[in-house]
């Protein structure tokens, strides 16, 4: 085996290692979000919502287009789970803000998305570590 040939069958078992990966994260959020009556897209807004921001900012968290998180949004808010608010410095934009039974429902959705999470087996360092490999790849250009 030639040295691109080695180099080629690495990258494609470390490819199917983070979609498997991803897969596990994803259905872990899906079952997570069910027993709390959520949607996978739902539950991701809620844990993204870490404290005031506008739909441009969760959307960029969610990897969404803003006309997505806006559907999603709409939903949470018809539940009385967030609020939007005028912005204090933008008079165009609004900001999304949970409501007490809205950050209630995140502290929950947290505590459940961290009971065996698929991260769980490794330690801090570890997932530090990850965290640096995976954002070095991502950002790679």
């Amino acid at each position: 085996m030639t040295t691109q040939e080695a180099h080629i069958l690495a990258e494609r078992r470390l490819c199917g290692l983070v979609n498997g990966l991803a897969r596990r994260i994803a259905d872990h959020v899906r079952d997570r979000a069910a027993l709390l009556d959520l949607t996978t897209p739902q539950a991701t807004a809620l844990r993204e919502l870490s404290g005031p921001m506008t739909m441009r900012e969760l959307a960029g968290r969610m990897a969404c287009e803003p006309s997505n998180a806006t559907f999603v949004i709409d939903k949470l808010e018809g539940r009385g789970l967030l609020e939007r608010r005028p912005h204090p410095t933008d008079r165009r934009a609004k900001q999304l803000v949970l409501t007490g039974e809205g950050t209630a429902l995140r502290e929950r959705l947290m505590e459940l998305l961290a009971r065996e999470s698929p991260l769980a087996g490794l330690s801090q360092e570890e997932q530090d570590a990850l965290h640096g490999l995976l954002d070095k790849a991502v950002s790679h250009d």
